[in-house]
């Protein structure tokens, strides 16, 4: 019997969708991070329960072909990457293998899952960076990302997924913190001012938005580090002050001031011009978006004759990549800063066919049947949680012709297309894509077709 602290020698045979390898002992399966497949260890156990376990790598006996040299410092305490340890073909297989386990383990759909695709860039991919601010232990600023399953820092001066821009002003605008004597936030007193650093960078246009989140509106100082910031970095477009005072993990708050410029940043996205604010939903891979929409966008066959609604449509880059294919587009999102930024895309790119829906995905679908509107395709885009079951009966009742999910989870992915399989669509094929190298998230793209 397999108890905490015994010392095991295991062969991993699998990656989870969490990223951590797995074995099997005295078939119990044991979940052990930073391992790849074909290793085999002298595993510690950590953790005991009913039909798995928990353990940490204490000695590699036999490496894995896999894996690859970590060029990140930081790797085992950050919780930001999870692959850095294998090679990248190894990372898209896993991918493959976690679509395909939950299309057949909770879809019961058995439809071959075609191999990952990704794109250039696996590193320094990123257009959106997120920086905590804390107080260390003599009371002055710190960022860098927390370490796996708490809010602890991990000083980072240089991640291999944010552009070396954004790593480089997050440092300066911490010292400047130090030196201006703007307080840091301190999580557990809930004092202090600063409490993120959020950026949003144009690749296209080189803008940058930067964005400090506050706990409070007035900040002694923040006029002089705007105006150092502005002097120092040319491609800040704009810097807004975000007021979050709640005790919360939400990193923005509702309400923004505008330090320097209006608020927004341009980007460029499939040949089309969006305006980005700091609510905004916007891929933070934009290559990889490319590609993705892209992918959906061919899979839908669209022609003029069709009615295109895009749900969950956030600025309405995915609905505007594919507008000027269809006589009309719809997009619903519930976030009102999305869609006004989605109007003025739509307007400042001379598109005359689309019309946007501030609501709940599940309520704007059902207001939509009732006006007896019947769109021939739809495009599905919803957060981690998927779709719930108002918006999914919506669809039903519209009953377009083709349907292009494109999915951040594939476990809820499997479970909205296996409701959507139940009632009368098929499901064609399964696109896995890698919008996230070096991490464990995976998108996919979905074709269903009305049978």
């Amino acid at each position: 019997m397999i108890k905490k602290n015994d010392i095991i020698t295991l062969e991993i045979t699998d990656i989870s969708s969490d990223g951590n390898g797995v074995g099997k002992f005295e078939n119990i399966a044991v979940f052990v991070p930073m391992t790849a497949v074909g290793d085999i260890c002298k595993v510690k156990i950590l953790k005991v329960l009913s039909s798995y376990c928990f353990g940490k790598i204490e000695e590699i006996l036999t490496p894995s072909p896999d894996r690859t040299e970590n060029l990140c410092p930081n790797f085992v305490k950050c919780g930001g990457c999870d692959f850095l340890h294998i090679t990248y073909d190894a990372e898209k297989a896993a991918k493959k293998n976690f679509v395909k386990s939950c299309f057949e383990r909770i879809g019961k759909i058995d439809v071959p899952v075609n191999d990952t695709l990704s794109c250039n860039k696996i590193h320094r991919y990123r257009n959106k960076a997120q920086f905590p601010v804390r107080k260390d232990e003599n009371g002055k600023a710190v960022t860098g990302f927390f370490a796996q399953r708490s809010h602890r820092i991990i000083p980072c001066n240089d991640c291999l997924l944010q552009p070396e821009l954004l790593n480089e002003i997050a440092e300066y605008i911490v010292s400047r913190l130090n030196q201006l004597g703007i307080k840091a936030y301190d999580e557990e007193k809930f004092t202090g001012l600063i409490r993120h650093i959020y950026f949003r960078y144009g690749e296209k246009t080189d803008q940058l938005m930067v964005c400090l989140v506050s706990t409070k509106r007035k900040v002694w100082n923040i006029d002089v580090l705007v105006k150092d910031l502005v002097n120092r970095y040319p491609s800040i477009e704009t810097i807004v002050l975000n007021i979050n005072d709640k005790n919360t993990n939400v990193i923005l708050g509702e309400e923004n001031i505008m330090l320097y410029g209006n608020g927004n940043i341009q980007d460029v996205l499939c040949d089309v011009k969006v305006t980005l604010s700091p609510h905004s939903f916007y891929q933070v891979n934009r290559e990889g978006a490319e590609n993705l929409y892209t992918i959906a966008k061919n899979a839908l066959c669209l022609t003029k004759d069709d009615i295109l609604l895009d749900l969950y449509c956030g600025a309405g880059t995915i609905g505007l990549s594919m507008a000027k294919e269809v006589k009309t587009l719809v997009g619903v999102e519930i976030i009102p800063e999305a869609i006004e930024n989605a109007k003025e895309n739509a307007k400042s790119n001379g598109i005359d066919n689309a019309r946007f829906i501030c609501s709940d995905a599940g309520k704007a679908a059902q207001m939509l049947v009732s006006e007896g509107f019947r769109p021939t395709a739809i495009v599905l885009d919803p957060a981690r949680k998927g779709c719930d079951e108002n918006t999914l009966n919506a669809v039903l009742t519209m009953a377009p012709a083709r349907i292009a999910m494109i999915s951040c989870n594939p476990s809820t992915a499997a479970r909205d297309c296996k409701y959507l399989a139940e009632n009368g669509y098929k499901v064609e094929f399964i696109q896995p894509f890698d919008m996230f190298p070096r991490t464990k998230h995976c998108e996919c793209v979905v074709l269903l077709t009305k049978q």
